[in-house]
């Protein structure tokens, strides 16, 4: 892939031990949790995640490394993670991005919030979009390698690669959007 990055060394807190938001499920604040227990007793919580575009129209696309506790190895087309216990939507947005790929004070549009379930997760999810050309480093605890892609060839990809569920369904979701 061309554009392909690299994660660079870093430390970061082990993700098991983050504290999350726990929700019901009309997205109500309910309790916090280490993210290790929420995702044993599959709690319903708030995730962020952000449509990362470059100036030509293609949108960044991750490979998710072999030790993520959820979607392991799969391609995502959208940045971001767990919203922390007493984080918003917004500010949980930009620490993932800064996290995830070293992008800092960009503006962020907020799209819209969902809500996503299958067998392995059941989430709330805010949904933001940015355009940024500008360096990518990437946290290697997190992803593997990424790159920008044009939408037709994710699309494309989506039907023979394994791509997170909840990654399609807010590409799909903003795409249908922009055709209104």
């Amino acid at each position: 892939i061309l554009g392909l990055h690299l994660p660079c060394k870093g430390t970061a807190m082990s993700a098991a031990d983050e504290i999350v938001t726990i929700v019901d499920e009309q997205n109500n604040v309910v309790g916090a949790a280490p993210r290790q227990l929420m995702r044993a007793q599959d709690l319903s919580h708030r995730s962020t995640y952000i449509l990362v575009f470059n100036s030509q129209g293609a949108l960044y696309v991750q490979k998710r490394t072999m030790t993520k506790d959820v979607f392991p190895g799969y391609y995502d087309p959208a940045a971001g993670g767990v919203v922390q216990a007493g984080e918003s939507y917004e500010d949980s947005a930009a620490r993932e991005l800064a996290e995830e790929m070293g992008i800092r004070d960009v503006p962020l549009l907020q799209l819209f919030t969902f809500y996503f379930t299958d067998a392995s997760i059941r989430v709330w999810g805010g949904v933001f979009r940015c355009v940024y050309d500008g360096p990518i480093v990437l946290q290697p605890e997190e992803v593997e390698s990424g790159a920008f892609v044009p939408i037709p060839d994710i699309l494309r990809r989506a039907a023979t690669e394994r791509f997170t569920p909840d990654g399609l369904y807010v590409l799909k979701r903003y795409l249908q959007m922009a055709d209104q």
